[in-house]
């Protein structure tokens, strides 16, 4: 599904409407005054889709709108509930043979890794505290701080509600800090997400819902949907970024799946570390994140793009499961959307080339390539396609591209350094 930014206005209102109640569009981010509403559609927590409306359309306008757009997958829902088809009509509120439940008799621990950034973190820990799921714990690194800012927001939070945990990681880089993460983790599945993401209550469940899709499922991740569109970075990065939010049907994936020429090395095609779970004792067998990757090494990403590669090649499988929504806050500046895109280009190059310095991937690698040119070749027009119009930011592509020069040179330094994996 393409998602596109109107030119028209000064912005987009991102938000959810649940199908069935009463109630009326929900969103992590107020309205501002934006032009249009792009609405995720759930019926009983699952997402059916996307419409995108006038700001300020009516309730039933928008319900009229989910059932002409999303009806027959409405209707599939309600039939695998058992529950009558109420067509046009709201329907009544999950019951225990809605397809969305899960059982809650496992773990799960989520892990949040955070550098100086308290002022944001306390943000995404009271969404965290809303989660519903029963068997849970939080556990938030905090990665070579610089001050105890966040070690007294996370205790002060932890004397009201025991499910957080604080922990530090002396050495700095996100790999580091996943792994400490999965080091002290007590649950069966360990999630990760980030400090500028809002989970929605269900979340977890949702994950616990593709680790039940089939007994080999040793990485599940899900939706990531745009918290807010009110300016043109953030604008760039939802339409650069649209594989995130834009896939509502469930996937699995493992080695016979059909993913086309670049599988299974092609970048977003699982998902992303913003919104993503995995097997513990699995990972663990593993050896966690390569440190050599991520946010804080020379690298600045790939770490989990590499994580998902050897969940693959381990034997296990991948569920993408749409039920498992969080919502991202975008790069919402000029200069900091240069330095992610930048980031992202480094992070790409630098785990495609710790591919091919492998021995059992470099070859499957490198006939891959040409269609790697040809997929990058395409990343300017179908980014500028999705953004209908609005300018894209100065320099932001050409940022990107540097980024792919110099990933494997970082790489090498980072790996000199002492990478794990």
């Amino acid at each position: 599904m393409t998602l596109t930014v109107s030119a028209r206005g000064t912005g987009v209102w991102c938000c959810e409407l649940e199908l069935s109640g009463s109630g009326g569009p929900a969103a992590v981010v107020p309205p501002r005054d934006e032009p249009a509403m792009r609405v995720l559609v759930r019926l009983h927590g699952e997402p059916l889709g996307y419409l995108t409306r006038p700001a300020g359309t009516p309730v039933d306008g928008l319900v009229e709108g989910a059932w002409r757009t999303f009806g027959p997958k409405a209707l599939e829902h309600l039939a695998a509930e058992g529950a009558p088809p109420a067509v046009g009509e709201r329907p009544g509120p999950a019951t225990a043979s809605c397809p969305n439940r899960v059982a809650e008799d496992a773990h799960v621990s989520v892990v949040v890794c955070t550098r100086d950034r308290a002022e944001q973190l306390g943000a995404c820990l009271d969404r965290l505290a809303r989660v519903a799921y029963p068997r849970l714990e939080f556990v938030i690194v905090d990665n070579a701080p610089s001050d105890d800012s966040t070690k007294r927001l996370v205790t002060a939070l932890a004397e009201r509600d025991e499910r957080f945990r604080y922990v530090c990681e002396p050495r700095p880089g996100l790999s580091p800090a996943r792994n400490k993460g999965l080091e002290v983790a007590r649950g069966t599945y360990v999630a990760y997400t980030d400090d500028d993401v809002s989970v929605d209550p269900g979340w977890v469940h949702g994950l616990v819902r593709g680790f039940a899709t089939r007994a080999d499922v040793a990485c599940v991740t899900g939706l990531v949907c745009t918290a807010s569109i009110g300016n043109e970075a953030e604008a760039y990065f939802d339409a650069r970024n649209s594989g995130w939010s834009g896939r509502i049907a469930a996937k699995l994936f493992d080695l016979r799946t059909d993913g086309g020429p670049l599988y299974p090395y092609s970048a977003g095609i699982f998902g992303t570390g913003a919104n993503v779970a995995f097997h513990r004792d699995r990972t663990v067998a593993l050896g966690g994140f390569d440190e050599a990757l991520g946010a804080g090494s020379p690298t600045r990403g790939g770490e989990d793009l590499d994580a998902f590669v050897r969940v693959l090649r381990a034997g296990h499988a991948i569920a993408y499961q749409p039920a498992a929504v969080v919502w991202h806050h975008h790069r919402a500046d000029h200069d900091s959307l240069l330095r992610q895109m930048y980031g992202y280009g480094t992070g790409l190059t630098a785990y495609l080339t710790k591919l091919a310095l492998t021995r059992d991937t470099r070859r499957d690698l490198l006939r891959r390539i040409p269609s790697g040119l040809v997929r990058l070749a395409r990343i300017r027009t179908d980014t500028h396609r999705r953004l209908d119009g609005v300018a894209a930011p100065r320099a932001a592509l050409r940022r990107e591209f540097a980024g792919y020069l110099a990933g494997p040179f970082l790489y090498l330094r980072a790996r000199r350094a002492g990478g794990t994996p």
